[in-house]
């Protein structure tokens, strides 16, 4: 008989870094789950993906036991590495911040395409071109 789910949950965490400590700790410590034992097991999955932020869903079940689904990174994040800068632009579109090429939005969107609502690269792409300029990064051939 399968299990009964009590709650379910998402986060982002940095990968391999994840401590009992805010956020984990005030989002899962209520649903009575063991912190160590999850960030353990989180950063033992995420270890090889360090430096990345990483969404997370968290189910817990009525007898306090978990599974947890690792994501993709979000795309803002992504495009933000490929293009080296820190943070998007304030005024979206219109002030450019940086630039990424076709090759790296294909890279990215290759990366993507499990967590997209799409069937294949070129869509993939189209998603992260939409995303990246409206971060004010501007995209060259």
């Amino acid at each position: 008989m399968a299990k009964k789910i009590a709650k379910q949950m998402k986060l982002q965490l940095p990968a391999g870094k994840a401590t009992p400590a805010p956020p984990v700790g005030t989002m899962l410590g209520p649903a009575g789950i063991n912190l160590g034992e999850f960030c353990t097991k989180y950063n033992d999955a995420t270890k090889d993906k360090m430096g990345d932020i990483l969404p997370v869903e968290i189910t817990v079940y009525e007898d306090r036991t978990f599974d947890f689904v690792i994501k993709t990174p979000p795309a803002a994040f992504l495009i933000k590495k490929f293009a080296k800068v820190s943070k998007g632009s304030t005024k979206g579109s219109t002030e450019k911040v940086g630039k990424l090429t076709k090759a790296q939005v294909k890279e990215i969107a290759e990366i993507k395409l499990p967590d997209l609502n799409c069937y294949d690269v070129n869509e993939a792409m189209s998603i992260v071109e939409g995303t990246a300029k409206n971060m004010g990064i501007e995209i060259t051939e």
